[in-house]
């Protein structure tokens, strides 16, 4: 079992428990599955077809779980793009996958992050899910820097079965997510 699970299953459970009154365990939220994203851009694939490999390799590289090229769902004349076109990457994870994953990029792959303050706040859906973009895939410790041709960002989405973002916020914080301190302007109240 994951570190990161069996930290979720002792500290977690019981703490989200008491602080939001669950009469239930089953109440209580948990991480559903993390989605990791790269839209690569019409400009990008035009110019070099063989992009869409590297962005499946990369997330497979990651992840260590096989990706899959995403598929345009209609035509755009005007960015040259058909529809059934590779436009991107993604990779969906649950279970052991997913746990290895969140506990790599909390305790490596977030550390290394240049002028690293924390993630914010602002990515929440209304729903208690949480979506983050990282700029370049070379802050992975599993990319060799030496074989990257291009500069990938992708988005990565914690889908969790909270009800609302102060319960999502409160579960990936618990789980180590380090999320950047509200900043408020002078004059504005929290």
């Amino acid at each position: 079992m994951s570190i990161l699970k069996e930290v979720y299953k002792k500290e977690v459970v019981p703490a989200l428990k008491e602080r939001f009154k669950y009469k239930n365990v089953m109440q209580v939220p948990r991480l559903q599955k993390i989605v990791l994203n790269m839209a690569l851009g019409h400009e990008k694939i035009n110019k070099d077809r063989k992009i869409i490999d590297e962005a499946v390799n990369v997330l497979t590289i990651i992840t260590g779980q096989k990706a899959v090229a995403t598929k345009a769902k209609k035509a755009i004349a005007n960015f040259k793009l058909r529809e059934g076109m590779n436009i991107g990457a993604k990779v969906t994870l649950h279970g052991e996958n997913m746990w290895d994953f969140l506990y790599r990029l909390i305790n490596v792959t977030l550390p290394r992050v240049r002028d690293f303050r924390g993630i914010p706040q602002r990515g929440f859906d209304h729903h208690g899910n949480y979506s983050m973009g990282i700029k370049e895939q070379t802050v992975f410790v599993e990319i060799d820097i030496e074989k990257v041709t291009q500069t990938l960002g992708m988005d990565i989405i914690f889908v969790t079965s909270a009800k609302t973002d102060e319960e999502g916020r409160a579960l990936l914080e618990s789980l180590g997510i380090p999320f950047r301190k509200q900043e408020t302007k002078p004059g504005e109240k929290h």
